[in-house]
């Protein structure tokens, strides 16, 4: 399974981005192959529509979730037609390393 996961910087050490649509980077974790990598979110500086394009990006890692502190109500029908699953994870201070562990078990 590949996890998409909102993140601060480009490390497994960085901070979950609250974001979802305006988050600096993506980390997509793949859980068989125990594989993370990070991506720039190309939709981040977006004058409108960053959470549906943000989407976009990360669907087409074939991710089946995404953690985010947050997501934008116009995602959500989005999220659901592509079959992703949303968690939100509140709590800004969980390391990317820390939230693919909870996936690892």
């Amino acid at each position: 399974m590949k996890i998409a996961i909102t993140s601060t910087g480009e490390s497994m050490d960085s901070k979950i981005d609250p974001r979802f649509g305006r988050c600096a980077f993506f980390a997509i974790h793949d859980t068989e192959k125990n594989v993370t990598e990070f991506f720039v979110n190309p939709a981040k500086d977006s004058l409108e529509g960053a959470g549906p394009a943000a989407v976009q990006f990360v669907a087409g890692y074939k991710v089946e979730k995404i953690v985010s502190g947050e997501f934008g109500m116009k995602i959500k029908p989005i999220v659901e037609s592509l079959h992703i699953e949303m968690v939100t994870n509140m709590d800004e201070t969980s390391k990317i390393a820390d939230i693919i562990a909870l996936y690892r078990d």
